[in-house]
């Protein structure tokens, strides 16, 4: 008789029984085949018997990789049926080797997954396909809600890296899938592990190299829908962006007392798209026939962009865009404390514009166009074929001045900013184009950026000047209290912001006012475990907030709480027709400290407000007879996650719910799919999964659907 076991002894009472052991009446070491076989065995779990094997082997401890059969995966879900696995791993090399699962389901055909890695002294790289032959079509919802007209899915992935030396890396991350639906419909997330919500597959190509005060990158992108309201001929495919950047300093004695420091930045970007992606707006629009696509009128662009009904996302076509600035500052100290920083910077821009004016806008098969590629001169100023250029010096000085105080609680450090950027009063679009400055957020983070702009595509322009002011409390037990406020100014010249492009960035920023919004930033960590931290941006008429995100942590020992809020007002200038608000809290709990609970959840606050904005799709009509209008009530529930887990040296078990807002596998509607998962891994002996589908509920209305007849 003898056991095994990778579990230590209780420190405090060695007779206590392990978490887990495997016991025999018999056990044999093969040193030549480095093997541990075990007849007549059984499983025991804190020293109960939970399971009889007959037979048992493991490789000895000596061993890193050896071949042979995995931990079988077991799986449940309404559309796939009861799923079995068995992984089988061939240790081909010391370097290589290949994993096989083939797995049965009882509703679907079988599904083959093989994954290949190998490595190299200076880098690594794996392929992984799987694919499977649909048995029952019915279980997924019609195209274009789902891929229920496809008989062969699957998926191929690779990702590689190598670097030559230690300082330039180069690799991949490819995936390429049979349909956009084959990620959701045969693998199983749980969201409190990992983020749900994709909504593409990115595939790369890249070289990048970093030095002590430089950096070189270049990547290719491709990019493959997963969501049924996009289309994949508007996804722009880049060929590729290449981002240089480098700082030195300037010795004042080789340049007449000038010193400083200078910064070269370069961008290259290179895409094109075969048609044009475009957006309505006021109020958006989606197509009469699927109820899914952001459509569009055809007309002449209004004169004044605020009356814009339509905007322009990406274009159909070619554009190329090269930008190359260089700029200067210094920081020095004034006798009585300022800290004065002068800088001064050039720009140069570059581009090429070749949209594609004969394409058409497929949606489905071919059968429904409603905007063609022609268009996008309403939009352009009917720029075609044309190289665009721009230079633009700037210049401009911060000044700082920090006041040191002591109070009871601490110090405190009060410090006033005012900045000023001059530069020439010309167009900040030299293309109405815009493609990589789509994301404008006026916050604290931005306020004494020479260009609060995201991208390449848009700078600002005219004389700007940005105020404001923090004070600091650092608090003798190590925490402070942190606040900042602070505006901008457009003292000469047009405001970049309030000039709209062809997506109308910059327009319900705050920043497209003579005088913006005012910021603010308040911080507050009265210790080490909790932390607190408040932004906003509210109207400098009235001190309305238009956006305010909270995030607060608290690690209170057995306890941990994060807790995040945001609540944005409409910006229906580019596209935002309602407020936008939610809140997400993720916690977890130590009973022992061994056991554990930890649970998520997402609410989308500001649902009940776009419910009937949306057509609801014509497959739920025609299944029901009805439509689907719900109202949802303030907290709707975007993602819920639960689950109880206990882990030490040598056992981990975890039991987590998950329920997630998707499409519904056989309507394509909006539904939180449920399921359950149960990982239960053992050290040096393997790892069991289970995952079950509880099935899945509208979210409108909170009614069940059921599976119309004939699916």
């Amino acid at each position: 008789m003898g056991s095994y076991t990778a579990c230590e002894a209780c420190k405090d009472d060695p007779s206590k029984p392990r978490t887990w052991q495997l016991k025999a009446k018999r056990i044999i070491h093969d040193n030549a085949e480095k093997t541990i076989y075990y007849e007549d065995a059984s499983f025991e779990l804190f020293g109960v018997p939970i399971a009889y094997v007959p037979f048992w082997s493991s490789a000895d401890p000596t061993v890193k990789r050896k071949s042979g059969f995995l931990t079988p995966v077991v799986t449940y879900r309404s559309q796939l049926g009861a799923g079995f696995g068995v992984p089988y791993f061939w240790a081909i090399s010391p370097d290589s080797d290949l994993t096989i699962t083939p797995t049965v389901f009882s509703r679907q055909g079988p599904f083959l997954t093989g994954e290949f890695r190998k490595r190299f002294e200076n880098g690594a790289f794996t392929f992984r396909a799987e694919g499977t032959h649909v048995g029952d079509q019915s279980a997924f919802a019609i195209a274009p809600y789902g891929a229920g007209d496809r008989r062969w899915r699957g998926a191929l992935q690779t990702r590689g890296e190598f670097a030559p030396n230690d300082r330039w890396r180069a690799g991949w991350d490819i995936t390429a899938l049979s349909d956009r639906f084959f990620l959701q419909d045969y693998k199983q997330y749980n969201y409190l592990l990992q983020n749900y919500f994709f909504r593409e597959s990115s595939s790369t190509i890249y070289l990048s190299g970093q030095g002590p005060r430089s950096f070189f990158d270049m990547r290719g992108y491709y990019f493959q829908v997963l969501s049924p309201n996009d289309v994949q001929a508007q996804q722009p495919v880049v060929h590729p962006v290449t981002d240089y950047n480098r700082v030195f300093d300037i010795d004042p004695a080789r340049t007449a007392g000038v010193g400083g420091q200078v910064e070269i930045d370069a961008n290259v970007t290179s895409t094109s798209a075969n048609v044009a992606n475009y957006e309505s707006i006021n109020p958006r629009t989606l197509d009469a026939v699927y109820g899914l696509y952001n459509v569009c009128q055809l007309y002449q662009r209004s004169t004044i962009p605020a009356n814009s009904q339509c905007l322009l996302r990406g274009v159909g076509g070619g554009y190329q865009h090269a930008t190359l600035s260089g700029s200067w500052k210094r920081k020095v100290i004034d006798p009585v404390g300022g800290v004065w920083t002068a800088f001064a910077f050039s720009r140069f821009v570059g581009s090429y514009l070749d949209y594609d004016r004969q394409g058409t806008f497929p949606i489905y098969n071919n059968s429904w166009q409603p905007i063609p590629n022609g268009a996008q001169g309403f939009f352009l100023d009917g720029q075609d074929q044309r190289f665009r250029g721009q230079a633009l010096p700037g210049v401009g000085a911060e000044w700082r001045y920090p006041l040191l105080a002591r109070s009871p609680l601490g110090g405190v450090v009060v410090e006033p900013i005012v900045q000023l950027v001059a530069r020439p009063n010309q167009t900040s679009i030299p293309s109405l184009v815009n493609m990589d400055a789509q994301s404008l957020v006026f916050d604290d983070s931005t306020l004494f950026e020479w260009s609060k702009f995201s991208g390449y595509d848009r700078f600002e322009t005219g004389v700007r000047l940005n105020y404001g002011g923090q004070a600091t409390m650092s608090l003798a037990n190590g925490g402070f209290v942190n606040a900042m406020i602070g505006q901008s100014s457009q003292i000469a010249g047009a405001n970049s912001y309030a000039t709209a492009d062809a997506a109308n960035v910059g327009l319900d920023s705050g920043l497209n006012s003579r005088v913006s919004d005012i910021v603010g930033r308040f911080a507050f960590a009265p210790a080490s475990f909790v932390t607190f931290v408040a932004k906003g941006r509210f109207d400098k008429d009235n001190m309305v907030a238009k956006r305010i995100d909270l995030f607060s942590t608290i690690n209170f020992d057995p306890i941990t709480f994060q807790l995040q809020y945001a609540n944005y007002a409409s910006q229906p200038a580019i596209g935002f027709d309602v407020r936008r608000q939610g809140m997400s809290a993720t916690g977890r709990y130590d009973l022992t400290k061994n056991y554990f609970l930890n649970g998520t959840v997402t609410f989308d606050m500001s649902r009940y407000l776009y419910n009937g904005l949306t057509a609801v799709p014509a497959l739920y009509t025609t299944f029901t007879g009805t439509n689907l209008i719900g109202n949802a009530p303030v907290f709707s529930v975007a993602a819920l996650g639960a689950g109880v887990g206990y882990h030490d040296e040598c056992a981990t078990l975890m039991v987590n719910y998950s329920q997630i807002y998707q499409p519904q596998a056989y309507t394509g509607l909006p539904a939180r799919n449920q399921s359950v998962m149960v990982s239960l891994q053992f050290r040096t002996l393997g790892e069991a999964r289970f995952n079950y589908g509880l099935g899945s509920v509208l979210v409108n209305d909170g009614v069940r659907n059921p599976a119309p007849a004939g699916l």
